[in-house]
Formats: C-alpha cells, structure tokens, sequence
C-alpha cells in the first residue's frame, strides 16, 4: 500500500494530531541518535509537547551542548569581520531604499485619481469664468448702448477697462463733498457763482 502525501498543515483533529506526534517526535529520537552514533556527532535535541512536556535527547550533556552552542555563535558574530561589512552595507542599501520610496510617494500623488480630478474642477472652474465672462461683455455692451456710449472693442478685459475710463470721463456729478481746511472750502464755494 502506497502513502500519499501529506499536507504540512495544523491537524484540526485534537487525537490525530497527539498520535501524530507521539509518532513523528520517536521518529525524531530515533533520527538523532543514530546520527550521534554513526557520525560521532555531538547532538542535542528539545521537544516541548503542546501540553508542554519536556522530551529531550542528547548524545553528552544537553547543557555542555547549548553552551558549546552559545560560545560557537557569539564566536562567529563577533570574529566575523565580514558580516560587520554586510551590516553595514544593508543599512546603506535600506537606507536608500527608503529615500527611493519617499520620492516614488511624492511622485505618486500627483499621478493618484484625485489629482487628475482637481484638475478637470480647475478646467470646468476656467470654462464657467470664461463663459461668465462674455456674458458681462453682452452685458456691458448693452449698458453702453442704453447710456449712449460707444462699446469697447478689443478682448474682455479692454472692454471692461475701456467701459471704466469713459464712465469716469464722462461722468460730471457735482457733490458737496470736500476734504480740506474750512477757509479753503469757503473760498472755492464763491469763486464757482
């Protein structure tokens, strides 16, 4: 009989999942001693159960092991010049890495939606002023005509300056308003009878 494959996934089966265990973890034992035998090497294995039972097998003292362990890897972290070298070179790369994404951030906000959105309010805004703007020119050309002015000529904004300077030239109101000393008033009030 020929045995699938089998998923590496969680067992949702709470006893399947201890005889499974139970199983694969003597399975592991096994490996590891026969390893230690054969190869005369120094192995030390720790299983903790999902109940948290200790299982443990080691081929000299499971604590010489782990402190064999640590003093190899602080050794090689800190007699390794070359990983300093790497760090370094990492950081300098993040480092980079991070200003390119800012700017690739700052670029794309103004390719975002939302942009080319302001943009066509801004150009709708510019059609309504300019569509507003030559019915004021209707407008004024119509207040000039009544008035019997000529109208202007030219763009809206000649138009709109020109309508202003004759309304200013032809304008000859007398008001009573004067701003000066009182002898200087009284003086211009009788020299105009």
């Amino acid at each position: 009989m020929v045995r699938g494959k089998t998923q590496m996934r969680r067992i949702e089966n709470a006893t399947s999942r201890q005889v499974t265990f139970s199983k694969r973890r003597n399975g592991l034992l096994k490996k590891a001693f026969e390893l230690s035998v054969l190869c005369d090497a120094e192995v030390a294995l720790i299983i903790f159960s999902p109940r948290g039972k200790l299982y443990e097998f080691s081929s000299s003292s499971t604590r010489e092991t782990i402190e064999r362990y640590q003093r190899n890897t602080k050794d090689n972290h800190t007699e390794n010049p070359s990983d300093e070298q790497n760090m370094q070179q990492l950081k300098q790369e993040t480092a980079s890495m991070k200003k390119k994404i800012e700017l690739l951030e700052i670029s794309r906000r103004f390719v975002q939606p939302d942009f080319f959105l302001k943009m066509q309010v801004f150009r709708q805004q510019i059609e309504d002023l300019k569509e507003k703007g030559k019915v004021l020119a209707v407008e004024n050309a119509l207040l000039c005509k009544k008035f019997g002015l000529e109208p202007p000529q030219g763009s809206n904004e000649e138009k709109a300056t020109a309508a202003c300077t004759e309304n200013s030239e032809v304008s000859d109101v007398e008001t009573e308003l004067f701003i000066g000393p009182p002898e200087t008033r009284n003086k211009r009030n009788s020299l105009q009878k």
